[in-house]
C-alpha cells in the first residue's frame, strides 16, 4: 500500500519512513504539513495517509474532513497530545485511527491495519445507506406521481401505478425518471 506520511520533523519522518517500509508499506511522499491533503494525495496516489503530528491543528483537521469529502481515504493520526475534544474532531473529520503517544514502529502494521479495515467497514456502511437514501427518494417520487395521476386522471392508485409503468416502458424510462417527468409536468 502506498502511504503519504505527513511529520513536520525530518529526523522522525525518516523513522517513520524506515519503519513503514519495514511494516510493508510503500512511502508514495513525505510532507511537512497536511496543507492540501487532497491534492497531496492525488498527486502521490497514497492509499494511506500518516500524520504524525505533535498537536494536530485546525487547519490540519480541515485538510482532512476535506479529503474525506472529496477522496475518501483511510488517515492515521499519531498525536502527542489526545484531549478528548480533540480527538472527536479528527474523528468527525474522517480520521480512521487517533493513536496518542506518539508512533511505535512495532505498532505501526497493526495499527493501520485496523485503521483500514475501520475505514472500509465504514465506506461500506455509507454506501448502504446512500442506496438506502436513493431508494427512498425513488420511492416518494413514485408515490408523488401516483397521486397526481390518481387526482388528475381519476385512476385507482393501482391504476396509475400500471399507467406510470406503462408511460416508462413506452420512453425507454426508469420507472423515478418518468415519476419526476409527470411531477414536472
Amino acid at each position: 500500500m502506498r502511504v503519504l506520511l505527513v511529520d513536520d520533523d525530518a529526523e522522525r519522518a525518516e523513522a517513520v519512513r524506515a519503519g513503514l517500509e519495514g511494516a510493508g508499506f510503500t512511502v508514495a511522499a513525505i510532507v511537512a504539513a497536511p496543507g492540501d491533503l487532497t491534492r497531496l494525495v492525488r498527486e502521490s496516489q497514497a492509499e494511506v495517509i500518516v500524520c504524525d503530528i505533535d498537536d494536530p491543528s485546525r487547519d490540519a483537521l480541515e485538510s482532512m474532513r476535506a479529503l474525506y469529502r472529496d477522496e475518501p481515504r483511510p488517515v492515521v493520526v499519531f498525536a502527542g497530545k489526545g484531549q478528548p475534544e480533540q480527538i472527536e474532531a479528527a474523528l468527525e473529520a474522517g480520521v480512521a485511527a487517533y493513536v496518542v503517544e506518539g508512533l511505535h514502529p512495532a505498532r505501526v502494521r497493526p495499527v493501520l491495519d485496523v485503521a483500514i479495515r475501520r475505514f472500509r467497514a465504514h465506506q461500506s456502511l455509507r454506501a448502504e445507506l446512500d442506496a438506502a437514501r436513493a431508494t427512498l427518494e425513488e420511492r416518494v417520487l413514485l408515490d408523488q406521481a401516483k397521486r397526481k395521476l390518481m387526482r388528475e386522471m381519476g385512476l385507482t392508485e393501482d391504476a396509475a401505478h400500471r399507467r406510470l409503468r406503462r408511460m416508462a416502458m413506452d420512453r425507454h424510462l426508469k420507472l423515478a425518471v418518468m415519476a419526476a417527468e409527470i411531477l414536472r409536468i
